[in-house]
């Protein structure tokens, strides 16, 4: 029986990574920041890729715009090559950031849901400030 709890778990890791989104951030000419927005459904996860030099600072604010929920919407910070880990922990952290980079290369900042919200697969609407200066 646990095989099979061990089996769902994995195939439900799965579903929710073939619900990524991805982006590629952009600043416009003179801009060091942007502002981008969407949705989140249920376990579904959208990363904002945005490249950086070490030493420079990310900032990032995720404001809840809307929702058929509770809003319990988050983002992490990924370094370069990451597979998972992260540099910065909305849950833990709160949802807004704004720290050192590391490293040189493209960073990801993922957004997600959280609890009931994902699931339950509510939608959660939002705006992320991101910056790099």
């Amino acid at each position: 029986m646990k095989r099979l709890i061990f089996i769902a778990a994995i195939l439900g890791l799965a579903t929710s990574a073939s619900a990524q989104r991805v982006a590629e951030v952009k600043f416009q000419p003179g801009n060091y920041g942007t502002m981008v927005n969407g949705t989140i459904t249920g376990d579904e996860y959208f990363d904002y890729k945005l490249g950086a030099q070490a030493g420079q600072e990310i900032f990032a604010d995720l404001k809840v715009s809307d929702t058929n929920g509770n809003g319990v919407i988050y983002f992490n910070i990924l370094p370069p090559g990451s597979e998972g880990e992260a540099i910065y922990i909305g849950s833990i952290d709160g949802n807004t950031a704004r720290i050192a980079l590391p490293q040189s290369g493209d960073y990801t900042i993922r957004v997600y849901l959280m609890g009931n919200d994902r699931d339950t697969g509510k939608t959660v609407g939002y705006n992320l400030d991101l910056s790099i200066q």
